[in-house]
């Protein structure tokens, strides 16, 4: 696009960023991902040991809460485990990308999404009838405007919207260059907007009805999911098979996920050097899991490592949290920043307006948002995540 818009091919480097934002993400990514699998796992032998006695009955019988509570401390404290599934989660991701387009990603899409989609509606009809769905709803939907205009939520909603939706870390480009020429890119955008709005609130409904039937704490972080949920399932009819199917649904959606990471890197690879997508994607699955490996063994054989030390603000931070908030507090925000600078003010504007769909009023109001309106944003987002001690 730079090279057709007769500017600096130098613009390219935006591309790079994206790309190496998406490395560092899938390099811990696949470590989390690692931690589901465990849980899949002891679901999956709680259920067996279910069947010969109360499968009606919630999960780990006889056993108390501590016990339950101990399962993620004494993973994080297994090094050659956390490894194992690190690799076994890489391996799989590796599987369906270097089969290609049609032959990988698209099965992917076509049968893990659907099936992610069954298991999370059911889940959420499931708390529907035995959680606090009054609550959950109650808590997701009650209007407070006060804590609405709050700087730190909005940036901390735009933050995350920003994440969901891939932008910055080359995904959406990556998946956006293999759209036919026919594919109405604002159609596309406005549907994959929605629906990831869409399975966000929806997971609002299946997650919070259980954890306020549980009395849990809704701001556990991501102690609710690995800590807290497997005490609720304990509480709950039905606990195993539930408990399993619901790390079956996140280990798919994590899946789908981990599949666009290594494809957009990949891609790259391969189109850079052309070299073929199996060598390309091993290379980079390769060296994602190599750097992974730091993530994991910072919870045990590094965890006295702080690679951001010398930043007051995450001076605490471990290895995995530190790659977390390089990525998605510097090169996510800056890589979209340049983006949106590039497209808004440098390309072409009629190479832009050949390939956007758009026309009318929501051409000119799609190129005010690009221009003025993300710019101000991304770098609000930027500098208060570089800075996060100037809001209040």
């Amino acid at each position: 696009m730079a090279r057709d818009s007769g500017v600096s091919t130098g613009w390219s480097a935006l591309a790079g960023v994206g790309v190496l934002g998406a490395f560092f993400i899938l390099s811990f990514y696949s470590v989390v991902a690692g931690w589901v699998l465990y849980y899949v796992g002891v679901f999956a032998g709680d259920l067996v040991g279910a069947l010969g006695g109360n499968l009606a009955g919630g999960a780990f019988a006889g056993q108390d809460q501590a016990a339950i509570e101990a399962l993620l401390p004494a993973l994080f404290a297994d090094p050659v485990m956390l490894v194992s599934l690190h690799a076994l989660f890489m391996a799989v991701t590796l599987f369906f990308v270097a089969r290609g387009v049609s032959s990988g990603i698209e099965v992917v899409a076509v049968w893990l999404m659907p099936t992610f989609f069954a298991l999370f509606l059911g889940i959420t009809v499931y708390g529907a009838f035995t959680g606090a769905f009054a609550e959950a709803v109650d808590f997701l939907f009650a209007f407070n405007p006060e804590r609405l205009l709050h700087p730190d939520v909005m940036l901390s909603a735009l933050g995350q919207a920003f994440f969901s939706l891939s932008l910055g870390s080359a995904l959406m480009i990556t998946y956006g260059a293999y759209a036919g020429r026919d594919t109405n890119l604002a159609q596309s955008s406005l549907i994959i907007g929605g629906a990831d709005t869409a399975v966000a609130i929806l997971a609002g409904l299946c997650i919070f009805p259980i954890v306020f039937a549980a009395g849990l704490d809704a701001a556990a972080g991501p102690a609710l999911m690995f800590v807290s949920l497997p005490v609720a399932f304990q509480a709950m009819p039905f606990g195993s098979l539930i408990g399993l199917l619901f790390f079956l649904m996140v280990g798919f959606a994590a899946l789908t996920s981990s599949v666009a990471l290594l494809e957009a890197p990949s891609s790259w690879l391969m189109h850079r050097f052309r070299v073929s997508r199996a060598r390309a994607a091993i290379l980079v699955a390769g060296a994602a899991f190599v750097a992974g490996i730091f993530s994991a063994l910072g919870y045990n054989l590094l965890a006295d490592v702080r690679p951001l030390a010398w930043w007051p603000s995450f001076a605490q931070l471990d290895i995995l949290d530190s790659i977390d908030t390089v990525t998605g507090k510097i090169l996510l925000p800056l890589s979209g920043l340049l983006t949106a600078i590039f497209i808004g003010w440098i390309a072409d504007r009629r190479l832009i307006d050949a390939e956007n769909g758009l026309s009318g009023g929501t051409q000119l109001l799609w190129r005010f948002l690009v221009a003025w309106l993300c710019p101000i944003v991304l770098t609000a987002i930027l500098v208060l995540g570089i800075f996060p001690g100037l809001i209040g």
